[in-house]
C-alpha cells in the first residue's frame, strides 16, 4: 500500500480557502497525481486542505472523504515560550542538543502542556485506526500486514496535522520531523507499505517533498515557516 501525503495549497487563512495561486497549485498537484493510481481520497475538513483535494478528486472521478481529525493543530499552554509553536520549539530542542532517542518529547517543558502535543496523541490514535482499517496493525515500530493491498491512498492536509502522521508512521519524533523535514504547499510525501499477509513489516519513505508540478518563486519553494 502507498500513502501519499498532500499538503493544501498556498492559503487564505482568514477566509480558511486556497488563493488563486494555492489554486494553480492544486490543479498542477491533481495533474501530477492522475497517474498514481490513487482509489481513496481522504483530506481535512478545513476548507484550504478539502479545497486542494477536491482538485484531484474531480479529475479521477473519486469521492473526497473527510477524516475530521485531520484538521490542522493548535498550539500553546501555560509559560511555554514562543507560544508553544511546534515548529520553533523543534529549532530549539535541537539547538539545546535534545536527545531524542534517550528521552520523551512529550515530558520537556515544552511540549508537556502544550496542546499540540494533544493534538498529535489523537491523531496518531485515529490514524492507527485508519490504516487498520486498510489492512496494517501499528506494533511498536513495525506494522502487522493483516489484510493488506496493493492501493495507493491519498490524504490532503496541513504541515501540522501532516507531519504529526507522518512522524508516527516512521517512528520519529514529531518535534524532529516539524524542524528538519519541511515541505511546501501541495509537495508529494509518499510511503509504502509493502504487501506481506501476516507478516510484519516496516514503511518506506518512496519520496519526499516533491515540489516538481509547481513552479518556485524568485525566492524559492516555501516551506512551513515560523510565520505559519
Amino acid at each position: 500500500m502507498r500513502i501519499i501525503f498532500v499538503r493544501h495549497g498556498e492559503p487564505d487563512y482568514a477566509h480558511d480557502c486556497l488563493t488563486p495561486t494555492g489554486r494553480r497549485q492544486a490543479a498542477a498537484a491533481a495533474q501530477r497525481l492522475a497517474g498514481e493510481g490513487i482509489s481513496v481520497i481522504y483530506a481535512s475538513p478545513n476548507g484550504r486542505a478539502s479545497e486542494t483535494a477536491s482538485h484531484t478528486a474531480a479529475l479521477l472521478g473519486l469521492p473526497v472523504m473527510i477524516l475530521d481529525y485531520m484538521h490542522e493543530i493548535s498550539w500553546g499552554g501555560p509559560d511555554i515560550p514562543c507560544e508553544g509553536h511546534p515548529w520553533t520549539l523543534g529549532d530549539r530542542l535541537i539547538e539545546e542538543n535534545f536527545d531524542f532517542y534517550a528521552d520523551d518529547w512529550r515530558e520537556h517543558p515544552y511540549f508537556k502542556g502544550n496542546v499540540a502535543t494533544e493534538y498529535c496523541r489523537r491523531i496518531e490514535v485515529r490514524f492507527d485506526a485508519l490504516l487498520a482499517d486498510h489492512g496494517y496493525r501499528h506494533d511498536g515500530r513495525r506494522f502487522l500486514c493483516a489484510g493488506g493491498r496493493d492501493e495507493t491512498i491519498a490524504l490532503f492536509s496541513h504541515g501540522g496535522s501532516g507531519a504529526c502522521a507522518l512522524a508516527h508512521l516512521l517512528s520519529l519524533p514529531f518535534p524532529y520531523v516539524a524542524s528538519v523535514m519541511p515541505y511546501d504547499f501541495t509537495s508529494i510525501i509518499i510511503v509504502e507499505l509493502p504487501v506481506a499477509e501476516g507478516e510484519y513489516v516496516r514503511p518506506r519513505l518512496e519520496l519526499f517533498n516533491d515540489c516538481a508540478h509547481i513552479h518556485a518563486g524568485p525566492g524559492g519553494p516555501r516551506l512551513q515557516q515560523v510565520s505559519e
